[in-house]
């Protein structure tokens, strides 16, 4: 069965939204645990838009999971890695004028900056994945860094608009999983997973953790966070 990660940014999305000190990001990772989170993600972007500097330092002596901080491949933000010491680190792109991530991590293009944060990041005994598109050159490029895991981007399966669309995009990531775990790569998918989409991404042979965010949040506001993840690791097991 596939481990569960919950992403917790829109909880500080809202907060942000008035510049005010709730709903706490914390509170909210807190809950998630006891609904069965078996990890919290959050990311730190560089113009802290959502999660600020205090969130990932608190909930680093918060919570009882691991703890997967996403972050840009820069000095700034490995610099923050290397002093609170998350469990993993997967790097993502970003762009200041993106709503959300916006497709994966194109390592071949970014493979000498990626390497030094990566590099640094191992050398501290920190795990790392990255955040990739699902294809086979990108998926070797991050395996010849060394790195422990790849989080496969399913946004184009989330997106897709026919059926038959979202059954070629599943092949796509049912492909590029086996490639990495041919490579004895750890694999993990997230991004746009939803209750009614998150099934056949979970039965995909080798997937060992699904990061889910969004969806669950947003449920989280009509039913409470502890049963919204509650109900999400009932569909993925």
């Amino acid at each position: 069965m596939a481990l569960l990660g919950v992403n917790i940014d829109h909880v500080a999305t809202v907060r942000q939204a008035r510049r005010t000190i709730e709903p706490d990001p914390v509170w909210a990772a807190v809950l998630a645990e006891l609904g069965g989170a078996d990890g919290i993600t959050l990311h730190l972007r560089e113009d802290r838009r959502h999660i600020q500097d205090r969130d990932l330092r608190v909930m680093k002596e918060t919570v009882q999971v691991r703890m997967n901080l996403e972050m840009a491949a820069s000095q700034e933000m490995t610099d923050i890695a290397l002093q609170v010491k998350p469990a993993k680190v997967t790097l993502v792109p970003e762009k200041r004028e993106e709503v959300t991530t916006e497709g994966g991590l194109d390592v071949m293009a970014n493979r000498d900056r990626v390497k030094t944060c990566v590099d640094q990041l191992m050398s501290a005994g920190i795990e790392v994945s990255l955040f990739i598109d699902p294809t086979e050159k990108q998926i070797e490029s991050s395996h010849k860094l060394e790195v422990q895991a790849v989080e496969l981007h399913t946004g184009q399966y989330a997106d897709a608009e026919t059926m038959e669309i979202q059954a070629l995009e599943l092949s796509k990531l049912t492909e590029s999983g086996g490639i990495a775990s041919d490579l004895n790569m750890q694999l993990h998918m997230g991004h746009g997973l939803t209750y009614r989409n998150v099934q056949p991404v979970a039965a995909i042979p080798a997937v060992e953790e699904l990061n889910i965010g969004h969806s669950i949040i947003a449920r989280a506001v009509m039913v409470g966070m502890e049963r919204a993840v509650r109900e999400m690791k009932n569909l993925i097991g």
